[in-house]
C-alpha cells in the first residue's frame, strides 16, 4: 500500500481483528514503536508483533479520525481495555515501499487545567 491513510486504517483493522499476519505485512522489518509518555521503545517487526499478541486484557478500538499524506499518517482512536475507555493518538511514518517504519503513540490522560485561564476557555 502506498496510501498512508489506507495503510493506517488497514493497521487498525488488522489489530482489531487480531489478524497478526495482515498486521505484520504492513510493518517494515526494522519498524520502531515509541511511547514517549512511558519512555519505551520497541525495535523490529518480530518484537512489535509479539508485544501486540501478548498485550494483556480484552480490548476493542474504534478509529475516530485518520489523516495521511506524503509518507505520514495520524490516527485518533477510542479504546476500551478491560471495560475502561481511553484514547490514543498514533503517528505513522512510511518507507519508500509503503511499509510502516515508525509508530509513535500517545495515550492522553485527562487532567484539570491550571487556574488563571478560565476567562479564555470553554470547558466541555
Amino acid at each position: 500500500m502506498s496510501d498512508p491513510t489506507a495503510t493506517a486504517l488497514a493497521f487498525w483493522a488488522a489489530a482489531e481483528a487480531r489478524d497478526w499476519s495482515a498486521f505484520g505485512a504492513l510493518l517494515a522489518d526494522d519498524v520502531v514503536y515509541e511511547l514517549p509518555q512511558s519512555r519505551e521503545r520497541i525495535r523490529g517487526k518480530a518484537t512489535y508483533l509479539r508485544f501486540n499478541v501478548e498485550y494483556p486484557g480484552e480490548w476493542q478500538l474504534t478509529v475516530r479520525r485518520v489523516v495521511g499524506e506524503r509518507g505520514q499518517a495520524a490516527t485518533w482512536c477510542d479504546f476500551v481495555t478491560d471495560g475502561e475507555p481511553g484514547e490514543a493518538l498514533t503517528f505513522f511514518e512510511f518507507g519508500e515501499t509503503g511499509l510502516i517504519t515508525t509508530i509513535t503513540e500517545f495515550w492522553p490522560e485527562p487532567y484539570d487545567p491550571p487556574p488563571g485561564r478560565e476567562h479564555l476557555v470553554e470547558r466541555f
